[in-house]
């Protein structure tokens, strides 16, 4: 029962593919990610046309500012292991979109996401018809991934979603479903322009997802973001937990391939676990996991069993948060994109890894803070190499380079990754006692996670 299946992903045809590649254009050709307005009720009414497929199976729902993907990804090793079929709703994907839809460990198959689609295609217009008429925009990108991952979900059908926030919480699309359990992953400043520049602003509209009566889970918060999450759950007749005072990550040692964790949970108390992932906060993230299970199976009333949590914990994938891309010379990749990750970052590089010196390969996206992205990495960092993701939103390397020099530290000028990365991996290549680092951006993680396997860097290739 607790054996995680591992069957591999469903091979597409090349016409799935193609209509696969042809749902995402017309995800593209919609109002962008980046356009988010403080209202779900447009997602709402697709999916009360489409049966409301959110409401087919039950709901881990995931916010938080850092942690979030890894802590999804945990929480659904964990529930597969104990033989359930899952989904995993995250965002933003490294390669393909279809990263955002996984079902039992996998990618959404390109032809049932298609199948979706199509499904969904009617409804889509008469949604878009109505707005347009009452003066409002149509659908966005988001909104329709939202709902189509919803679809596809229900379609496979799954038992259990692990279901990301896009951003914020009780206007997101994805707070059209109702989560048996709402987990809160560390709350710090980020997307202040549409979230609130305080962290208790922040933490007001994130604790939106908490619905009545369900469970709550959440990370060591600051005073203010905790008190603000109390006040939520007790106005909603919900409990919650918070790490360090009902569950804690109460040890952590290196291992070979990531760490051994121990943890208090809620119900039951586990010891010397592997988990294959590298930093202490990936430790606190496996523990807010096993408490946001424990609260999910048997409503905190029974431990997880040994073997249900050796097989999930053993299982856990985190693509692009501090995975190895590279060997001869070591490159790491990390999608820390604000202050926080990037002090997380910057702790599991010197807590996890021997090496004298550490070459930052840096691109940052313009609404990003990188001042604090920099004054965050700058302990760590002997050399930077800066460049700008591939996107419409990244910010001037030459900028970026003016802020890293005024840090104290030397940067070069790259106009892409693939340059990027090689001067870096030229300079690490110089010396046993060197490394590289990619880092700044969801989207330069993504680039370098590509370029890697394409020039085969694990095998020492193109330099």
């Amino acid at each position: 029962m607790s054996e995680i299946q591992d069957d591999g992903p469903v091979e597409g045809t090349p016409e799935d593919i193609a209509r696969a590649d042809a749902v995402y254009s017309q995800l593209l050709s919609r109002a962008g990610e980046r356009w988010v307005q403080p209202r779900k009720e447009r997602t709402a009414r697709l999916l009360d046309y489409l049966g409301d497929p959110q409401r087919t199976y039950r709901v881990v729902h995931v916010t938080g500012t850092n942690g979030k993907t890894s802590t999804s990804r945990i929480i659904e090793s964990l529930l597969r292991a104990y033989g359930l079929r899952t989904g995993l709703f995250t965002s933003p994907h490294l390669e393909r979109f279809t990263e955002r839809i996984m079902i039992d460990g996998f990618p959404v198959p390109d032809a049932a996401v298609a199948d979706a689609w199509d499904e969904m295609t009617p409804f889509v217009a008469l949604v878009d018809a109505e707005l347009v008429e009452a003066g409002e925009e149509p659908l966005t990108f988001f909104e329709l991934l939202t709902a189509l991952a919803f679809v596809a979900f229900a379609d496979a059908p799954i038992d259990v979603l692990v279901l990301e926030v896009g951003m914020g919480g009780s206007w997101d699309s994805t707070n059209t479903a109702d989560g048996d359990v709402a987990v809160f992953a560390p709350i710090d400043l980020d997307h202040a322009d549409r979230l609130g520049d305080t962290i208790a602003k922040i933490a007001e509209v994130k604790s939106g997802i908490i619905k009545d009566g369900a469970a709550a889970v959440s990370a060591r918060q600051p005073a203010e973001a905790a008190a603000v999450l109390r006040a939520a759950a007790a106005a909603r007749g919900a409990t919650i937990a918070f790490e360090g005072e009902d569950f804690a990550l109460t040890a952590d040692r290196l291992a070979v391939g990531g760490q051994l964790i121990s943890v208090r949970g809620l119900v039951g108390t586990y010891d010397d676990e592997y988990l294959p992932l590298y930093g202490a906060h990936q430790g606190a993230n496996a523990a807010l996991a096993i408490a946001a299970v424990e609260s999910l199976i048997g409503g905190a009333t029974q431990a997880i069993a040994g073997d249900v949590l050796s097989d999930g914990l053993g299982a856990v994938t985190s693509p692009g948060r501090l995975q190895l891309i590279g060997t001869n010379p070591t490159v790491l990749v990390d999608a820390a994109h604000n202050p926080h990750g990037a002090r997380a970052l910057a702790d599991a590089l010197r807590a996890s890894f021997d090496f004298d010196e550490w070459g930052v390969v840096l691109g940052v996206l313009g609404d990003k803070d990188a001042a604090g992205i920099v004054a965050a990495l700058a302990p760590i960092a002997t050399e930077v190499f800066v460049t700008a993701p591939d996107s419409d939103r990244a910010d001037e390397p030459d900028l970026l380079a003016d802020i890293v020099e005024e840090a104290g530290l030397h940067a070069s000028v790259h106009p892409n990754l693939d340059d990027a990365a090689e001067s870096a991996r030229g300079w690490a290549a110089a010396s046993a006692r060197r490394a590289v680092v990619i880092a700044g951006s969801v989207v330069l993680a993504g680039e370098a996670v590509s370029l890697a396997a394409s020039e085969d860097w694990k095998s020492g290739g193109a330099a």
